[in-house]
Protein backbone atom coordinates (compact mmCIF):
# COMPACT_ATOMS: atom_id res chain seq x y z
CA UNK A 1 0.00 0.00 0.00
CA UNK A 2 3.11 2.08 0.87
CA UNK A 3 4.36 1.30 -2.29
CA UNK A 4 1.11 3.01 -4.51
CA UNK A 5 0.40 5.66 -2.03
CA UNK A 6 4.69 6.50 -3.61
CA UNK A 7 3.59 5.86 -7.11
CA UNK A 8 0.45 7.76 -7.63
CA UNK A 9 1.32 10.99 -6.82
CA UNK A 10 4.47 11.16 -8.88
CA UNK A 11 2.51 9.91 -12.15
CA UNK A 12 -0.45 10.69 -11.55
CA UNK A 13 -0.14 13.49 -14.34
CA UNK A 14 1.83 11.85 -16.58
CA UNK A 15 -1.55 9.20 -16.36
CA UNK A 16 -3.90 11.85 -16.57
CA UNK A 17 -2.80 12.91 -19.81
CA UNK A 18 -2.37 9.35 -21.21
CA UNK A 19 -6.11 9.03 -20.51
CA UNK A 20 -6.68 12.47 -22.27
CA UNK A 21 -5.20 11.59 -25.40
CA UNK A 22 -6.27 8.09 -25.88
CA UNK A 23 -9.97 9.23 -24.90
CA UNK A 24 -9.75 11.81 -27.48
CA UNK A 25 -10.56 14.59 -24.89
CA UNK A 26 -7.38 16.94 -25.29
CA UNK A 27 -7.77 19.21 -27.73
CA UNK A 28 -5.24 19.13 -30.71
CA UNK A 29 -3.53 21.75 -32.69
CA UNK A 30 -4.25 20.96 -36.04
CA UNK A 31 -2.10 23.49 -38.49
CA UNK A 32 -0.89 22.81 -41.97
CA UNK A 33 0.73 24.80 -44.72
CA UNK A 34 -1.47 25.38 -47.68
CA UNK A 35 -0.16 25.70 -51.42
CA UNK A 36 1.04 28.71 -51.66
CA UNK A 37 3.25 27.42 -48.52
CA UNK A 38 1.18 29.57 -45.76
CA UNK A 39 0.52 28.48 -42.48
CA UNK A 40 -3.37 27.23 -41.68
CA UNK A 41 -4.44 27.01 -38.24
CA UNK A 42 -7.47 24.57 -39.24
CA UNK A 43 -9.29 25.73 -35.91
CA UNK A 44 -9.62 29.42 -36.79
CA UNK A 45 -10.01 28.78 -40.40
CA UNK A 46 -13.36 26.77 -39.80
CA UNK A 47 -14.13 27.92 -35.84
CA UNK A 48 -16.79 26.05 -34.38
CA UNK A 49 -16.83 23.51 -37.22
CA UNK A 50 -16.27 19.41 -37.53
CA UNK A 51 -13.44 18.85 -39.11
CA UNK A 52 -12.85 16.00 -41.12
CA UNK A 53 -8.89 15.34 -42.08
CA UNK A 54 -8.69 12.93 -45.41
CA UNK A 55 -4.33 12.00 -45.47
CA UNK A 56 -4.19 11.09 -49.60
CA UNK A 57 -0.95 10.46 -51.74
CA UNK A 58 -0.67 11.72 -55.42
CA UNK A 59 0.29 8.25 -55.97
CA UNK A 60 -1.69 6.14 -54.04
CA UNK A 61 -3.97 4.22 -56.21
CA UNK A 62 -6.27 4.08 -53.33
CA UNK A 63 -6.26 6.95 -52.73
CA UNK A 64 -7.17 8.27 -56.59
CA UNK A 65 -10.30 5.21 -56.03
CA UNK A 66 -11.88 7.67 -53.29
CA UNK A 67 -11.80 10.58 -55.24
CA UNK A 68 -15.97 10.90 -56.28
CA UNK A 69 -16.62 9.12 -52.94
CA UNK A 70 -14.99 12.20 -50.87
CA UNK A 71 -16.08 14.48 -53.14
CA UNK A 72 -19.88 13.35 -52.42
CA UNK A 73 -19.08 13.34 -49.08
CA UNK A 74 -17.74 17.10 -49.10
CA UNK A 75 -20.85 18.21 -51.38
CA UNK A 76 -23.46 16.52 -48.77
CA UNK A 77 -21.30 17.97 -45.51
CA UNK A 78 -20.41 21.59 -47.04
CA UNK A 79 -22.58 23.71 -44.84
CA UNK A 80 -21.51 21.43 -41.28
CA UNK A 81 -18.46 20.54 -41.95
CA UNK A 82 -15.34 21.44 -43.04
CA UNK A 83 -13.37 19.15 -45.28
CA UNK A 84 -9.23 19.01 -46.18
CA UNK A 85 -7.36 16.74 -47.80
CA UNK A 86 -4.18 16.15 -46.53
CA UNK A 87 -0.67 15.48 -48.28
CA UNK A 88 2.08 14.25 -45.70
CA UNK A 89 4.42 13.21 -47.91
CA UNK A 90 7.29 15.84 -48.20
CA UNK A 91 8.11 15.00 -51.47
CA UNK A 92 4.98 15.79 -53.07
CA UNK A 93 5.15 19.26 -54.76
CA UNK A 94 2.63 22.10 -54.46
CA UNK A 95 2.37 21.86 -58.34
CA UNK A 96 1.92 17.80 -58.10
CA UNK A 97 -1.14 18.50 -55.98
CA UNK A 98 -3.05 20.79 -58.09
CA UNK A 99 -2.46 18.81 -61.05
CA UNK A 100 -3.98 15.63 -58.92
CA UNK A 101 -7.23 17.88 -57.67
CA UNK A 102 -7.50 19.44 -61.50
CA UNK A 103 -7.32 15.62 -62.59
CA UNK A 104 -9.53 14.16 -59.68
CA UNK A 105 -11.96 16.94 -60.41
CA UNK A 106 -11.67 18.15 -56.45
CA UNK A 107 -13.62 21.29 -55.97
CA UNK A 108 -15.33 21.44 -53.00
CA UNK A 109 -12.34 19.85 -50.62
CA UNK A 110 -9.19 21.97 -49.68
CA UNK A 111 -5.60 20.82 -50.12
CA UNK A 112 -3.11 21.33 -47.30
CA UNK A 113 0.21 20.11 -46.60
CA UNK A 114 1.87 18.34 -43.98
CA UNK A 115 5.26 18.32 -44.43
CA UNK A 116 6.10 18.13 -40.86
CA UNK A 117 3.78 15.69 -39.76
CA UNK A 118 1.48 17.45 -37.06
CA UNK A 119 -1.72 16.70 -38.01
CA UNK A 120 -0.83 13.01 -39.12
CA UNK A 121 0.41 13.18 -35.05
CA UNK A 122 -2.73 14.57 -34.06
CA UNK A 123 -5.02 12.10 -36.27
CA UNK A 124 -2.85 8.74 -35.55
CA UNK A 125 -2.85 9.02 -39.35
CA UNK A 126 -0.76 6.07 -41.06
CA UNK A 127 -2.12 5.07 -43.86
CA UNK A 128 -3.46 6.85 -47.23
CA UNK A 129 -6.25 7.33 -47.79
CA UNK A 130 -7.11 7.57 -44.09
CA UNK A 131 -9.57 10.00 -42.56
CA UNK A 132 -9.58 11.85 -39.18
CA UNK A 133 -12.71 13.85 -37.45
CA UNK A 134 -12.22 16.43 -35.00
CA UNK A 135 -14.80 18.31 -33.22
CA UNK A 136 -15.52 21.47 -33.00
CA UNK A 137 -13.28 21.82 -30.18
CA UNK A 138 -10.57 19.88 -32.15
CA UNK A 139 -10.73 16.77 -30.44
CA UNK A 140 -10.33 13.60 -31.78
CA UNK A 141 -13.35 11.43 -32.40
CA UNK A 142 -12.52 9.22 -35.05
CA UNK A 143 -9.60 8.26 -37.57
CA UNK A 144 -9.34 5.24 -40.12
CA UNK A 145 -11.30 4.35 -42.97
CA UNK A 146 -13.42 5.71 -44.76
CA UNK A 147 -15.43 2.81 -45.20
CA UNK A 148 -14.86 -1.12 -46.00
CA UNK A 149 -14.79 -1.06 -49.53
CA UNK A 150 -11.22 -2.51 -49.46
CA UNK A 151 -11.01 -5.47 -47.48
CA UNK A 152 -6.93 -5.34 -48.66
CA UNK A 153 -4.51 -3.46 -50.63
CA UNK A 154 -5.84 -4.90 -54.14
CA UNK A 155 -9.21 -6.14 -52.81
CA UNK A 156 -11.80 -4.68 -52.89
CA UNK A 157 -15.78 -5.39 -52.19
CA UNK A 158 -17.73 -4.03 -54.83
CA UNK A 159 -19.36 -1.59 -52.96
CA UNK A 160 -18.97 -0.54 -49.40
CA UNK A 161 -20.95 -1.89 -46.63
CA UNK A 162 -20.01 0.39 -43.89
CA UNK A 163 -19.34 3.85 -44.05
CA UNK A 164 -17.75 4.41 -40.93
CA UNK A 165 -15.88 8.16 -41.99
CA UNK A 166 -19.76 9.41 -42.78
CA UNK A 167 -21.19 7.65 -39.43
CA UNK A 168 -18.48 9.64 -37.70
CA UNK A 169 -19.23 13.03 -39.55
CA UNK A 170 -23.04 12.37 -38.89
CA UNK A 171 -22.08 11.26 -34.59
CA UNK A 172 -19.84 14.48 -34.40
CA UNK A 173 -22.34 17.25 -36.14
CA UNK A 174 -24.92 15.64 -33.64
CA UNK A 175 -22.49 15.99 -30.62
CA UNK A 176 -22.67 11.78 -30.08
CA UNK A 177 -20.32 9.52 -29.07
CA UNK A 178 -18.76 8.12 -32.15
CA UNK A 179 -19.89 4.27 -32.31
CA UNK A 180 -16.87 2.93 -33.77
CA UNK A 181 -14.21 5.61 -32.79
CA UNK A 182 -10.75 3.53 -34.68
CA UNK A 183 -10.65 1.51 -37.82
CA UNK A 184 -7.97 0.22 -39.60
CA UNK A 185 -7.24 2.02 -42.98
CA UNK A 186 -6.39 -0.07 -46.56
CA UNK A 187 -3.99 1.64 -48.39
CA UNK A 188 -0.25 3.30 -48.81
CA UNK A 189 1.62 3.95 -46.19
CA UNK A 190 2.58 7.19 -45.28
CA UNK A 191 6.49 7.50 -45.02
CA UNK A 192 8.59 8.90 -42.88
CA UNK A 193 5.88 8.74 -39.91
CA UNK A 194 8.80 9.27 -36.39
Amino acid sequence: MVFLRNFIPATAPLFFAVMLLATGSAEAQLRGIDLQGKPVDLAQTAPGQVKVLIFVRTDCPVSSRYAPALQRLASKYSQKAKLWLVYADRSESSTGIERYLHDYNYKEISAIRDPRHELVKAAHAQITPEAAVFDASSRLLYHGRIDNWYESFGHARPEATSHELQDAIDAALKGKAVAVAETKAVGCYISDIQ
